[in-house]
């Protein structure tokens, strides 16, 4: 894996659209589950036990954490799906602002949606595959904690999921991970420099 990932850098979080970052460069966010693991795999690709911070109490962070790399392109950390003691109201607020950012940014090169192994493809899963489909929006699924499952288990598991992504029309791909064991890390280093290195932005379309 290159050394790239490894100096990203923390840039800005924030909280409403007039708090987001200049469009420059490319980004590819990071999205899942509060419980999923997303910010350990994160910490993991980039070889930095506190660049995106854990939380103990899941969904507990609201914010969209920006992180620059040396090329000028980003990693972007989405706040996790499902948060904890949060009204209804401020969970109506952030999915607007997400779904937002989701479908207007104009910098998105790809999004990487994190998934517990063992629970993949849950409700806020579709909902994301759902914007990312709109937009056309390359998408990689991870299937995090696969250190928790028989070898047979995970390849099955793999596999059901590809097939559930079929109703998408959508370029997705899939492969399992493990942010403890780290397991297939330059597997999703190679997809997000794969991603980089095309220099393409996804339109966003007018309605």
């Amino acid at each position: 894996m290159g050394s790239i990932y490894r100096n990203a850098r923390f840039l800005t979080s924030s909280t409403t659209r007039n708090t987001l970052p200049e469009e420059t460069g490319l980004e590819v966010v990071f999205a899942g589950r509060s419980n999923s693991g997303k910010s350990s795999t994160l910490n993991c690709l980039c070889e930095q036990k506190g660049l995106a911070r854990v939380s103990k109490t899941p969904g507990r962070t609201q914010l969209i954490n920006f992180f620059d790399l040396p090329d000028g392109n980003r990693l972007v950390d989405l706040p996790g799906y499902g948060y904890a003691k949060v009204p209804e109201k401020i969970k109506k607020e952030w999915q607007q602002f997400i779904e937002s950012y989701m479908t207007e940014r104009t910098t998105l090169a790809g999004l990487v949606i994190i998934m517990d192994i063992r629970h993949p493809m849950r409700d806020y899963d579709h909902i994301m595959l759902s914007w990312a489909e709109a937009r056309q929006l390359p998408t990689h699924i991870i299937l995090n904690k696969s250190d928790k499952l028989k070898h047979g288990l995970v390849t099955r598991t793999v596999l059901e999921t590809r097939k559930a992504l079929k109703e998408y029309d959508l370029p997705t791909s899939v492969q399992a991970f493990s942010s403890l064991k780290k397991i297939g890390v330059s597997d999703l280093a190679n997809q997000l420099s794969t991603w980089f290195s095309e220099n393409n932005v996804i339109e966003v379309t007018e309605e």
